[in-house]
């Protein structure tokens, strides 16, 4: 291969692709995004099984979805030095064989530890794919098809949270749930192949750029730190715990750190100077906070329809399907009039109708059939259709065309990181409410009770022992405490969506700058 030209100015980006390599080209893409967005989901109503079987809690299994996401946030800033370093096709390449690796060695994974490892690892080498697969394929496309070429790709990424609870549940219950990680080595093969096939005549320019050796190590430290406090505080009764409160110290004066250091570097790993614009903090803070309580409500459902209403994997899996069908009919729409309308009236009705979604769920019953739980679950895939690209049009409006790689990349690194938060955070308010919800109903359960009394009676004349009896009791209180918790759960989420409402309305409408294809480009 030629060597690169020295200057950016010499460099000319390599025509687009026509015919079958640009057919080829797209498919192989969009499978290795589809894989690496499918991971996100997948393993989300295989928590109980993956516990069960390593010997660990369900709440505990949720490092399963955090670790990955956390380690993922972390990469993506760094895809811009890495891709100038070693070149947009062959990173992207490595990227997907070091994830089909990681997967294999995770559905291999002897113990919880074990896999948690490999997980950050995966999440690590997952974190350049997304963001490649969105530039190798803007760069296969004339500019006029752009739109069009992000509008395939979007609805990749919308199919894949649809296939995930489906796919991810029939193999944790009809074959085993290392399977949900091994699906990957087929699929990553054969992108990797297509890809290299086809791209890597068209390489991009490499040079040496200095890498912001401290402002990474200062990432890590304190979003690690935060991540493992909020995982770990459930488990330690929070700042009772010296543990937890060296690592809410660790975090914070990491973050210090973190921003003094960025905002003094010439070359930042993330450039915090961004926040000077209102557009992209209330942007970013409204897209960072809904994808935080949507992630978390999306985790804790399939846990509770499991755990306490008897659900498999499959069936747990089939009431979140949904979700993104009518995404995945209303997205094209909204992309395609987002330059018509003010895409701010789109992120407030997204937010109204994730918060009815999550108010309908604040009624369920223990009684709820499938039907009545499948409800908002269709309904929510209004709110996704609004929610992801009129956010990014915002996010990204009014800025400089070569800000908005950073941009993209800053506004991602925020959300995947509130995803995981999110988790961590609804998890552990659940299992909180849920034990003061058993207190106040254990009180009923007294030799005073009529109620009580009849209900032990009963147990007792079906032949089971006093003790036995008081263990049937105890099971009914847990899951109506559990139920009341994820309720509560509920409801406050869809307050918090609406309280986000005139958050969206404090930017400025948003500039015909921020092409439609940028936005599409951040969005996911």
């Amino acid at each position: 291969m030629a060597s690169a030209p020295t200057s950016a100015s010499d460099f000319l980006p390599p025509p687009p692709l026509t015919g079958s390599a640009r057919l080829w080209g797209t498919l192989a893409l969009s499978a290795a995004t589809f894989m690496n967005v499918l991971d996100t989901s997948i393993a989300n109503v295989s928590l109980p099984a993956i516990a069960g079987d390593l010997g660990v809690s369900p709440n505990q299994g949720t490092w399963v979805i955090t670790s990955f996401g956390v380690a993922n946030a972390i990469a993506v800033p760094l895809t811009g030095w890495l891709s100038q370093r070693f070149g947009q096709v062959r990173l992207f390449t490595a990227s997907i064989m070091l994830f089909v690796l990681t997967s294999w060695l995770c559905g291999l994974a002897p113990n919880m530890t074990t896999l948690i490892f490999l997980r950050v690892l995966q999440g690590l080498v997952a974190g350049p794919m997304i963001p490649l697969s969105q530039a190798l394929l803007l760069s296969s496309y004339p500019k006029a098809l752009a739109g069009l070429a992000m509008a395939l790709w979007s609805m990749t990424t919308l199919v894949a949270p649809v296939m995930g609870p489906l796919l991810g549940g029939w193999i944790t219950d009809n074959i085993s749930w290392p399977w949900i990680f091994y699906i990957n080595i087929p699929v990553g093969f054969g992108a990797a192949f297509i890809t290299w096939s086809i791209f890597h005549k068209r390489e991009s320019q490499t040079r040496k750029l200095p890498i912001d050796s401290i402002g990474l190590a200062l990432l890590v430290i304190w979003v690690g730190a935060l991540q493992i406090m909020l995982d770990k505080g459930k488990e330690l009764d929070w700042f009772h715990s010296g543990e937890v409160i060296a690592l809410g110290i660790v975090a914070l004066v990491g973050l210090i750190a973190f921003v003094i250091w960025e905002l003094t570097e010439e070359h930042p790993v993330v450039d915090l100077s961004l926040f000077k614009k209102r557009n992209f903090w209330a942007g970013v803070l409204a897209l960072s906070v809904g994808y935080g309580l949507f992630f978390g409500n999306v985790v804790l459902l399939p846990l509770w329809l499991q755990q306490y209403m008897g659900y498999t994997a499959t069936q747990a899996g089939m009431v979140l399907a949904p979700v993104g069908l009518m995404a995945l009919l209303l997205s094209p729409l909204v992309g395609k009039n987002i330059g018509k309308a003010d895409p701010r009236h789109f992120a407030a009705l997204a937010f109204a109708v994730f918060a009815l979604v999550l108010w309908m769920r604040s009624n369920f019953s223990t009684q709820a059939d499938m039907a009545t739980i499948l409800i908002p679950t269709l309904i929510q895939g209004v709110a996704m259709a609004c929610f992801f690209i009129p956010l990014m049009t915002i996010t990204l409006s009014g800025l400089s065309h070569d800000k908005i790689p950073a941009a993209s990349g800053l506004s991602n690194f925020v959300r995947i990181t509130a995803g995981s938060f999110g988790t961590s955070i609804a998890t552990t308010i659940w299992q909180d409410r849920a034990a003061m919800h058993h207190a106040q109903l254990s009180e009923f359960v007294n030799p005073g009770s009529v109620a009580a009394n009849s209900a032990l009676s009963g147990l007792a004349s079906a032949g089971l022992t006093p003790d036995q009896a008081l263990g049937s009791i105890n099971r009914l209180v847990d899951q109506q405490a559990y139920m009341l918790a994820a309720n509560d759960v509920f409801y406050a989420s869809a307050l918090i969506f609406l309280l986000l409402i005139p958050l969206v309305y404090l930017t400025r409408p948003a500039q015909a700058g921020a092409g439609s294809a940028d936005a599409a480009a951040g969005a996911h």
